[in-house]
C-alpha cells in the first residue's frame, strides 16, 4: 500500500525540467575545479585552508545578517 502511494506522489508532484545544455566543454571545468580542489586538500596547500578557514566566515556572518534582518524583512518576503 505504502509503495502505491509513493508512486501517486511521484506522478502528482510537479516536475521541473530545465533548459541549461550542458556541454563537454563544462563537464570538463567542472571537473577539472572538483579535481583540482581534492588535490589541494590531498596535498595539505596553505590555499586551499586559507579557502576553507573563509568559506566558514562567509557562513558565519551570512548566519548573523539573516539573524539580524530576519523580523524586518519577514514581511516583504511573504508577498
Amino acid at each position: 500500500m505504502m509503495l502505491d502511494e509513493y508512486l501517486q506522489y511521484l506522478e502528482e508532484r510537479p516536475k521541473r525540467t530545465t533548459r541549461t545544455a550542458i556541454s563537454r566543454d563544462t563537464k570538463i571545468k567542472r571537473a577539472a575545479g572538483v579535481l583540482g580542489t581534492s588535490m589541494a586538500r590531498k596535498k595539505n596547500d596553505p590555499l586551499y585552508k586559507r579557502m576553507v578557514y573563509f568559506r566558514t566566515q562567509y557562513f558565519k556572518y551570512r548566519e548573523m545578517i539573516r539573524k539580524k534582518y530576519n523580523p524586518r524583512v519577514r514581511s516583504q518576503a511573504r508577498r
